[in-house]
C-alpha cells in the first residue's frame, strides 16, 4: 500500500536528483545568505549617494530629503516584526520569496517614485518617495529574523555562533560596499534611475539561485546527505540549558517573549549595538565635513574606514562565542559575558574620541570602537536560538523591532545634541547607550526563559 505521508515528504524534498552529495552543503546556504545580506544593505544605502541629482530634479530641500531617508525606518520596524512571525508560520523559504521579490521591485520603483507622486498624489514627488520608501522598508524588514530562523533550521548546535555571524557579515560589508558600488553605478550609467533599476534586478537574480538550492529544512533538501543531516541534528554535545529544533517541543505564544528577562534584556543589548551603527552611518559624513572640512569627493572612501574592522570582527565574534561555549561549558560566558565585555570596551572607545583632535585619530578610535561593537553581533541572535529555537523567527522579529527603535532615536537624538552641545556630545551619548547595553547583557541567561525554567534546569 502506498504511504501518503512518505509521498508527501518526498515531494517536499523535491525531485530525486542523481548528483553527488556535498558533505557540507549547509555552507552553500550560509554563503547565499551572506550575499543577500550584502545586497540588502547596498540597496538601502545607495540612495544616499544619489541625493544631489534627486534633490535637484524634484526641488527638495534638506528637511524633505531627511524625511525621504527616514521613512525607510518606519516600514523596516513593521517588516521586521511581521517577517519573524511569518518565518515561523509559513517557513523561511516563503518569506524569502516574498521579501526579496518585493524589495527588489520597490528598489526599481524608486527610479520612478517621484514621477508617480507627481502624477497620482497631487503633484507631490515627496509623497511618491514616501510611499516607496516605506514599502521598501517593510519588504526589507524580515531579512534578519528570517536569517535567524534559517540558521536555527540549518546550523549545528556547536556552530551556531559561526553561522549567525556569517548571516550578519553583510551588515558591515554591505555598509562598506554601498559607497563604491553606488558611485560606480552612478558614474557608469550617468543616471540615478539606472542605479536603482540595476540594484533591483540583482536581487531578483539572487532569488533565482536561492530557489534552486534552498528548502526550509535540510531534511527536505535532496542535496543534503544522510551523514550531513545526522551532523546537523546531532545533540550529543548540547549543554544542560541549551535547546534545539530537534529536541524542543514546547509551543510558545508570541507574548511569552515579554515574560522572559533573558529575551527582553538581550533586545536592549542589541539596541545599543544598533545605536552605534546608525550614529556612524548617519552622522559621520556630516561630522567629517563640518569639523575637518572634507568634501563629498573624499567621503566615499573615508566613510568606508569605520566599517573595515567590523567586517572581520563580526565573523571572529561568532567563532569566539562557539569556542568559549566548548571550553567553558557555560552559555553565560560564551554569550552574555562575551557581549558585555565587548560593549564595555566599545564604551571606553567612544569616551576617548572627544579627547583627540585629528581626523585620523578620530577615525582610528571610531574604527576600533565599531569593530568591538560588532564582535558580539551574532550573540544577540544566538541567544534567541539558544532560548527558543522553535520561535527563532517570531522572537527574532520582536527583538529586531525593539532594536530598530535605535534607527530613529540615534540620528534624531544626535541632531538635538549636536545643535545644543556640539559634536563631542554625540560620542558621549553613544557611550551611554553602549554602557546601558553592557549592563543589560550581564543579566541575560541564555537558554533560561523564566525563573521556573531556571529552577527546573538546576534540578
Amino acid at each position: 500500500m502506498n504511504n501518503p505521508n512518505a509521498a508527501r515528504k518526498a515531494s517536499k524534498r523535491g525531485p530525486a536528483i542523481n548528483r553527488p552529495f556535498n558533505p557540507n552543503f549547509r555552507y552553500t546556504i550560509f554563503m547565499l545568505v551572506v550575499i543577500i545580506t550584502v545586497i540588502n544593505y547596498v540597496d538601502r544605502g545607495a540612495i544616499s549617494y544619489a541625493a544631489n541629482p534627486m534633490i535637484e530634479e524634484f526641488g527638495l530641500d534638506k528637511v524633505a530629503w531627511g524625511q525621504v531617508l527616514g521613512y525607510f525606518g518606519y516600514g523596516y520596524m513593521v517588516g521586521a516584526l511581521i517577517g519573524g512571525i511569518l518565518a515561523d508560520r509559513k517557513g523561511p523559504r516563503w518569506v524569502w520569496i516574498w521579501a526579496v521579490s518585493l524589495w527588489s521591485i520597490f528598489e526599481v520603483g524608486m527610479a520612478f517614485a517621484g514621477d508617480i507622486g507627481i502624477a497620482l498624489f497631487g503633484g507631490s514627488a515627496l509623497v511618491g518617495f514616501a510611499v516607496f520608501r516605506i514599502l521598501f522598508g517593510v519588504a526589507e524588514g524580515p531579512t534578519f529574523s528570517t536569517i535567524n530562523r534559517t540558521m536555527a533550521n540549518w546550523a549545528t548546535v556547536r556552530e551556531r555562533g559561526f553561522a549567525a555571524s556569517l548571516g550578519l557579515l553583510g551588515t558591515p560589508l554591505g555598509a562598506m560596499l554601498a559607497a563604491p558600488i553606488a558611485v560606480f553605478l552612478l558614474t557608469a550609467t550617468g543616471s540615478w534611475r539606472w542605479m536603482f533599476i540595476i540594484l533591483g534586478v540583482v536581487g531578483l537574480i539572487w532569488l533565482f539561485f536561492w530557489l534552486r538550492y534552498f528548502t526550509d529544512r535540510p531534511e527536505n533538501n535532496p542535496r543534503v546527505s544522510p551523514e550531513e543531516l545526522a551532523v546537523i541534528r546531532n545533540t550529543d554535545d548540547m549543554l544542560a540549558d541549551e535547546r534545539s529544533v530537534s529536541t524542543e517541543d514546547e509551543k510558545l505564544p508570541w507574548w511569552a517573549f515579554f515574560k522572559s528577562r533573558t529575551l527582553v534584556l538581550n533586545a536592549i543589548g542589541y539596541f545599543a549595538f544598533q545605536y552605534v551603527n546608525f550614529m556612524i552611518l548617519t552622522w559621520t559624513p556630516k561630522y567629517l565635513q563640518d569639523n575637518f572640512g572634507f568634501n563629498l569627493g573624499s567621503l566615499w572612501y573615508l566613510g568606508m574606514i569605520p566599517w573595515i574592522g567590523a567586517c572581520f570582527t563580526v565573523l571572529l565574534g561568532g567563532r569566539i562565542s562557539d569556542w568559549l561555549r566548548r571550553k567553558t561549558g557555560s552559555l553565560w560566558i560564551a554569550r552574555s559575558g562575551f557581549a558585555a565585555g565587548s560593549l564595555l570596551l566599545t564604551t571606553i572607545c567612544f569616551c576617548l574620541i572627544p579627547t583627540v583632535d585629528t581626523v585620523w585619530a578620530v577615525l582610528l578610535i571610531m574604527t576600533i570602537g565599531n569593530a568591538l561593537n560588532s564582535l558580539p553581533n551574532a550573540v544577540y541572535w544566538i541567544v534567541i536560538i539558544d532560548t527558543a529555537p522553535t520561535r527563532a523567527g517570531t522572537y527574532g522579529g520582536i527583538s529586531h523591532f525593539i532594536t530598530n527603535i535605535a534607527t530613529i532615536v540615534a540620528p534624531t537624538l544626535t541632531g538635538f545634541l549636536v545643535m545644543l552641545h556640539g559634536y563631542n556630545s554625540m560620542f558621549i551619548a553613544t557611550a551611554v547607550a553602549t554602557a546601558i547595553g553592557m549592563l543589560a547583557m550581564i543579566f541575560v541567561r541564555p537558554g533560561i526563559r523564566t525563573k521556573r525554567a531556571k529552577t527546573e534546569t538546576a534540578a
